[in-house]
């Protein structure tokens, strides 16, 4: 039996090779702007995932300064200095200023630039940073709970589970806590990730240039029911949002302490819906909107104290705005 027949093999029949991810990449990068829905910096739908997708490819293109030339010369060094190729051989060489230069300098160099656009980047993304902008942001209260997200529209006066509603072209200013273990918020189509801890309250602005529904997820693990811990991001024109503002504070349930205890408790959004609207479980399984909230709500929750259950009463003015389309600005049939 031969040598090469009794050599083990890189990997086994039937598994994978461990060089495929290297291939793989690229195509999954290219792949990132293919979805129905924008999941991805690299299809970046804001200002702000626009400006980190720049960064990113211009951290690629210095460190390529460093690595591509590794990556070409390797194979033709091995190819060139190869056994049985006749190349000259100076046993003796030991210094050459123009080689030590580049391999010391380049890298150096290529070291300090990234250092640039990692501050540079890191100040102008500030996620505490508020955008420009010749619009009033608009101000949304996030709360972390297990495993679900509850959003608080404190200027509008109601509450969405699950479901973010945002205008387009308008800065979005999210005052974040957790009530539960530390999470992590993230849109990852409109940038940013911040982290949402307990007893803590954290800041992120973001804005959307364009309309549609973009995913948002926890980032941080938290609990068997982490994986469904996600929700939509609906950005609309502002006539659109004015509706789904004024639909909400009609037909909305209250977010009184029944259904802050309902929040509490460690069930996904689905199961939510099930508690409090058993007769929408089905046909909207993570679709909860609240009409009333009590206006301390957010603080109270960052501060582990009661609500003021008595402002549920009052309700701010509803718009005479058109109500016929649905939230999102699309016809009802």
């Amino acid at each position: 039996m031969s040598y090469i027949t009794d050599r083990p093999r890189s990997h086994r029949p039937g598994q994978p090779s461990r060089i495929w991810p290297l291939f793989a990449s690229p195509l999954l990068i290219a792949l990132s702007g293919c979805s129905e829905h924008p999941i991805s910096f690299l299809d970046p739908q804001g200002p702000i995932a626009a400006a980190q997708r720049e960064q990113f490819w211009m951290i690629i293109g210095l460190t390529l300064i460093v690595v591509l030339p590794v990556l070409v010369l390797t194979p033709l060094i091995l190819a060139r200095y190869r056994y049985g190729r006749n190349s000259e051989y100076r046993p003796h060489w030991a210094f050459s200023k123009i080689a030590d230069t580049a391999i010391w300098g380049v890298p150096f160099l290529v070291v300090i630039a990234l250092a640039i656009v990692a501050w540079r980047g890191t100040v102008s993304l500030d996620p505490y940073k508020p955008i420009d902008s010749n619009k009033a942001p608009l101000r949304v209260q996030v709360v972390g709970f297990d495993w679900k997200w509850l959003f608080i529209y404190p200027d509008q006066g109601v509450a969405t589970v699950n479901d973010l509603v945002i205008p387009t072209h308008r800065p979005i200013s999210l005052q974040l806590t957790s009530a539960s273990v530390m999470q992590g918020f993230f849109v990852p189509a409109l940038g940013s990730q911040v982290d949402v801890m307990n007893r803590m309250v954290t800041r992120l602005h973001l804005e959307a240039d364009q309309e549609g529904e973009f995913p948002g997820k926890n980032m941080q693990y938290n609990g068997k029911g982490f994986h469904l811990q996600r929700f939509a991001t609906h950005a609309v024109d502002d006539e659109a949002f004015q509706r789904f503002a004024d639909r909400t504070r009609r037909s909305g349930n209250a977010l009184d302490a029944h259904v802050l205890d309902a929040l509490n408790e460690k069930s996904t959004a689905a199961q939510l819906t099930q508690e409090i609207e058993p007769q929408n479980a089905v046909s909207k399984p993570a679709a909860l909107r609240f009409g009333s909230v009590p206006h301390d709500l957010f603080q109270a929750i960052a501060d582990h104290e009661t609500p003021d259950w008595s402002s549920l009463t009052s309700k701010v003015p509803v718009s005479s705005g058109p109500a016929t389309p649905d939230d999102r600005g699309e016809k009802q049939p």
